[in-house]
């Protein structure tokens, strides 16, 4: 199992911490041999659970050009090797006095009828630069074109309610990029369904969001990106700042996952638990821990705090 943003840097995060008690996770990873933390730093384009991810599906793990949307296009049956890939999350950039933040795209409430008809509008731009683009949810579209394929572009994750500046594709590699959002400030402006959700109470879509780039190794078996468990409860708590709401989730994590993994030890089933925060990844696992462990385990449970330190 896999926990994305197990721990951040937020002081709302530390705060919540130090009231957190995780029983179930405690008491397991005791029975299990701890890996060293792998840390990436705060400044890296993919987050350390996109490359523990990476790492997991035999994906290549260089920064900021992990091919996850070119998996996802080959896993659907699209002859992705080789070619570039990306997803493209439409999105709202609260621009401010001296800064641009990119708000949490959830918070578009932005359904696939308007999903479409945005992407309707904007595809002719983007062809202009050999990009297709197609329909996946209403906040993920998949786009192909052969500028992916060496782009390094930030994770979503590293970047919602956050400056945008930092985090845009760079150099010359990244120009059409830079450029295509501008246009679509532009065009997204004018565009008469943006008229009707801000009547409506709902932001407007005034730009987009380019993230998950690369291609696909020659060879690539797509059917080795399977059995991992990636835990979907933290991630948007954390973007979002309830770090309450986050703490309740992580101890409701605890109590169903913990106890279904210890279950699993039981049977004599491998175990793999990593945790993953915003600068690093920490693993424990049951292969190599032998009986001696289990009976230590009963002596000494370690602290939430020992488990998160690190990430």
């Amino acid at each position: 199992m896999l926990v994305p943003f197990a721990m951040a840097a937020a002081e709302g995060a530390r705060t919540a911490v130090a009231g957190l008690r995780l029983p179930q996770l405690q008491r397991l990873v005791g029975r299990l041999a701890a890996q060293p933390v792998e840390s990436t730093g705060p400044d890296t384009l993919s987050t350390p659970h996109e490359r523990m991810l990476a790492r997991a599906y035999g994906l290549p793990e260089t920064d900021g050009l992990i091919p996850f949307a070119a998996l996802q296009a080959a896993q659907a049956g699209e002859p992705a090797r080789g070619e570039g890939w990306a997803w493209i999350t439409p999105g709202h950039w609260r621009v401010g006095r001296d800064n641009i933040v990119l708000a949490h795209p959830q918070e578009l409430q932005l359904d696939a009828d308007d999903s479409r008809t945005l992407l309707e509008a904007m595809q002719p731009y983007f062809a202009e630069d050999g990009i297709t683009l197609t329909f996946d949810a209403p906040l993920r579209w998949l786009a192909r074109g052969d500028i992916f394929r060496t782009l390094p572009t930030a994770s979503l994750d590293r970047v919602i309610g956050r400056r945008i500046d930092g985090w845009m594709p760079a150099g010359d590699a990244g120009r059409p990029v830079r450029r295509l959002q501008q246009e679509m400030q532009m065009l997204l402006y004018t565009l008469p369904l943006n008229d009707e959700r801000q009547r409506g109470g709902l932001l407007p879509v005034n730009s987009f969001w380019v993230s998950g780039t690369g291609a696909l190794p020659a060879g690539y078996d797509v059917a080795q990106a399977r059995g991992l468990q990636v835990s979907p409860y933290l991630r948007d708590l954390a973007l979002q700042g309830d770090w309450a709401g986050w703490a309740t989730a992580w101890q409701q994590l605890d109590a169903r996952e913990g106890t279904r993994l210890a279950g699993e030890l039981e049977r004599g089933r491998e175990v793999r638990i990593t945790l993953c925060g915003e600068t690093g990844a920490r693993s424990w696992t049951s292969a190599g821990a032998g009986g001696w462990r289990r009976w230590a385990a009963r002596l000494r449970t370690p602290s939430v705090d020992s488990l998160l330190e690190g990430l």
